[in-house]
């Protein structure tokens, strides 16, 4: 018989999605897949390491010059300083660094506080390590983060994950945000997972403020990040985890036994891109996705499905209401056979019973890919006025 916990966990929505768009042939704004090309250099760094022969297992933890470079990046773009030999970790994508980080850190029955709408395997690797999840929701009713929430579901609570910007909201917690959360961490004791994958996709001028940053948050902080949706090689697997050594230490054992290591030759042409891609790339990398942002929403909204116009990521929640669907996963699917469409179901965001009337649109796309879902949008609200 199969592990209980692992019989309970479904298929995510956003695979089953993505199948039945491709058998309908209908645009995919679902999977946040990053099917822009990556940047030439970063391509042009794989036959050279394939040439020097790195082409053998690196170091469980990474090949030293992108630990290195991810070090420097911290230190100048989060303002996070590390020790590159027991403090950063190289890891088979971020959700793989997420997936040690429970298992070095976190037993059976420990409470993690999820703030929602949460990232769907976040919660699944969670229920699959036996945890108890508390979520709370990110907005109250004011549109501030829910503090009171948060600190009654603190109590006894082993960790909290905090993903800004958010997937799928797009939102952004403040730094006032951070600090409030910080103060729960301390006066709870909580250690801190915080999944900032999505830390160059800011919009409106928006500055990143990494968790770590906050007081008293560095030693109890796993700062989790990754270079699948900045560089477009979701396929590629290359992650990160950054945290105080005696944290990161058996996350790095754990790491090891789960994956042994990271494509080798990809963590080097990885450590070249970090290091010689200028600063313009990861402007123009926030500029453009800021037009593709309000492209899409202005289309949305003019299809009669209002949007929550995100602050950051490339992801944005609709409101279906007007599809007249009872569940999310129905409104989804009437969007897809009747606009050829593909969105994922608000619900796979939410806990039951929450997110029945949003779907989440991923505009992190071709710009063909993106005229054409927006020209689709525009057809199937005339041809429903």
């Amino acid at each position: 018989m199969p592990n209980p916990r692992a019989s309970a966990l479904r298929q995510s929505p956003i695979r089953a999605m993505t199948q039945r768009c491709r058998e309908l042939g209908g645009v995919n704004m679902g999977q946040g897949i990053c099917d822009t090309p990556p940047p030439r250099l970063l391509l042009d760094a794989v036959p050279t390491a394939l040439a020097a022969g790195h082409n053998t297992y690196s170091r469980y933890d990474g090949v030293a010059p992108l630990r290195e470079a991810l070090t420097d990046k911290l230190a100048a773009y989060n303002g996070l300083h590390y020790d590159p030999e027991t403090e950063v970790l190289v890891t088979l994508g971020s959700t793989g660094a997420f997936a040690a980080v429970l298992g070095a850190h976190f037993e059976a029955g420990d409470a993690l506080l999820l703030l929602e709408p949460y990232y769907g395997y976040h919660r699944n690797l969670a229920e699959l390590a036996g945890l108890e999840l508390r979520c709370v929701a990110i907005e109250g009713a004011d549109g501030a983060l829910d503090l009171a929430a948060l600190e009654a579901a603190a109590a006894g609570a082993r960790g909290i994950v905090v993903n800004s910007p958010n997937n799928p909201s797009g939102r952004i917690l403040s730094p006032a945000e951070l600090d409030a959360i910080a103060a729960v961490c301390a006066r709870h004791d909580l250690l801190c997972i915080a999944d900032e994958i999505y830390e160059y996709f800011l919009y409106d001028g928006r500055a990143h403020h990494s968790m770590a940053t906050r007081p008293g948050m560095r030693e109890r902080t796993f700062t989790l990040g990754g270079y699948s949706k900045t560089y477009s090689i979701t396929g590629w697997r290359i992650g990160y985890c950054a945290a105080p050594a005696a944290l990161a230490a058996p996350v790095g054992l754990v790491a090891d036994l789960y994956t042994a290591c990271a494509p080798t030759p990809l963590q080097h042409a990885v450590a070249a891109a970090i290091r010689d891609l200028p600063p313009d790339y990861y402007e123009e990398l926030a500029r453009s996705h800021q037009a593709q942002r309000d492209q899409f929403c202005a289309a949305l909204k003019q299809a009669g499905l209002p949007p929550r116009v995100p602050q950051g990521a490339y992801y944005v929640l609709a409101d279906v209401a007007a599809l007249g669907c009872t569940t999310a996963a129905a409104a989804a699917q009437t969007l897809l056979e009747q606009a050829g469409i593909a969105a994922i179901p608000g619900s796979a965001f939410y806990t039951q019973g929450r997110g029945e009337h949003l779907l989440r649109f991923c505009f992190g796309k071709t710009q063909a890919d993106l005229d054409r879902a927006c020209e689709r949008l525009a057809q199937w609200a005339r041809a429903g006025s």
